[in-house]
This record gives structure tokens, sequence and C-alpha cells, in this order.
């Protein structure tokens, strides 16, 4: 199973830093026995690792070096990969850089590096349908795509950063067929479209005739993009007991990952 990480954004919320956002340092994890400051994209890669993904593609621009310096080649069984987005157009432009990786069998795992969420084994909670969502609860679900399903929990609506969403649930991460991937792509290909948010793609999929699940499986969920954000990750860090020096370090080929 590949896992796709969109990471080529500039940060501008919670700039001025001096190296990518997701390598912002949020909790802690133990390595060789001792304490060291834990990059907010190794939450993404562990919960990908729970979730079955073998092999990771990370989408960075051509300025952030420094994601491939600090995760290099790979951690244990899985295997990291990098493609490179020459301009900021977008999720939807991001994550198709790595569509020529995936074959059309293959699962993907997709979720954004600088967000926090829990619990951690929730990406296992996805089906194997074409495409599925998983949904967490949010108290401002108008900072988000908001999601709303219908009784049998497929989705019926994506709500992109709506100021009044019909629902409190907003997708954190996915998991979709590489075949489904490609057809996705093809749609965003189509003249007039191009769009930058994955929310309006789906819901144009939707609209012919697509079908995605939303899955309520997460618990809590922090972009941790803001100052506003990081501090909240902190806290909730700290109600779960994680980042605060209880994980063990893995070191990779290159660079360090928690296990």
């Amino acid at each position: 199973m590949w896992g796709i990480i969109p990471a080529a954004g500039a940060g501008s919320r919670i700039q001025p830093l001096a190296f990518s956002k997701e390598l912002l340092p949020v909790g802690s994890r133990i390595d060789a026995g001792v304490e060291r400051p834990r990059a907010v994209g190794e939450y993404l890669i562990e919960r990908m690792i729970l979730g079955g993904v073998e092999k990771i593609c990370f989408v960075i621009a051509p300025g952030k070096s420094d994601i491939m310096e600090y995760f290099g080649a790979g951690v244990g069984d899985t295997t990291f990969y990098y493609a490179v987005q020459p301009r900021p157009v977008g999720l939807c432009d991001a994550i198709f850089r790595a569509l020529p990786l995936v074959h059309p069998s293959e699962s993907v795992l997709v979720g954004l590096p600088d967000t926090i969420w829990f619990p951690a084994g929730a990406l296992q909670t996805l089906d194997d349908a074409d495409l599925s969502f998983l949904l967490f609860p949010v108290a401002r679900p108008e900072l988000f795509d908001a999601v709303t399903l219908d009784d049998d929990g497929w989705v019926r609506e994506i709500q992109v950063k709506d100021p009044a969403p019909r629902s409190q649930w907003v997708w954190g991460a996915f998991k979709l067929r590489g075949g489904t991937l490609r057809e996705l792509f093809e749609l965003w290909c189509e003249p007039g479209r191009g769009d930058e948010y994955f929310g309006t793609l789906v819901s144009e999929y939707l609209r012919r005739g697509g079908r995605a699940r939303g899955v309520r499986g997460g618990t809590a969920y922090v972009d941790v993009g803001t100052l506003h954000g990081y501090r909240e990750a902190i806290r909730l860090l700290a109600a779960e007991g994680e980042g605060t020096g209880g994980g063990v370090g893995v070191v990779g080929e290159r660079g360090v990952m928690v296990g």
C-alpha cells in the first residue's frame, strides 16, 4: 500500500520558520535513551504505517530539501520516495504528482503532515471502497472540508470552507484505489477544472455518479499550521499521553522516525 504525503505548502500561517513546517517540533520521543523533539510530520508517518502503508511518497516544493534530509530513504520496512511540485497550485496538483508511482490495483492512503489526530490506528477503520474518508468531529468545521453522510455512511456532500456547514465532521485523511486516483486525475484535467481543493473535485466526482464512504473513526483532530493550532496540539498530546517522551525512536537510513 502507498501513502501520499503532500508537503509542498509554504506554511505561511505559521511563518517565519527556519525550516519546513512539516518539521515543526511538537512533543518529543525517546531516541537511543535520549529525549528529543519530534517533528509534526512523524505523527502522520506513524499512523500511515499502522494503517498498512509500505511505501510513502512525499510531495515537496523545490526549496524543501530539508524534508528529504530529515526523513531520508525510509524506516524499517517502509520505503520513502519524493516527488516535486514545481509551483504551489493546490492540494490536488500535489497529490497527483505521485500518480506515476501508483499501480491501478494498489491501495493509497493520503494524509496531511501538519495535523495531529487520534486515535493513532484510525486509518485501519477505512475499508476497501473505491474512496473512503476518515472523519473527525471539530468545533469549527467552517475552517475545513465538512462532510455530510446519508444513513448508510455514503458521502452526500463535501462543503469546502463553507461559512455555514451542515456537518461537524471533517475529513482528515482518505483511502482510495490507484484506479480511482487515476479517474479523479482525469476529471481534474478536464477543461475549466484544475481544482485547488480535493473536496471540490470529489463533489464533482459524486455528482457524476461516483461514490465515497465516510467513516466516523476519529475522535480528535488538530491543524498545527497556526500558532493556535500548535498550542492545541501540545494540549492534545498531553491529554492523550503521547509526544511527551514516551515513544521509542527508530533510526532510519538517513533520518529519524518514531516507532
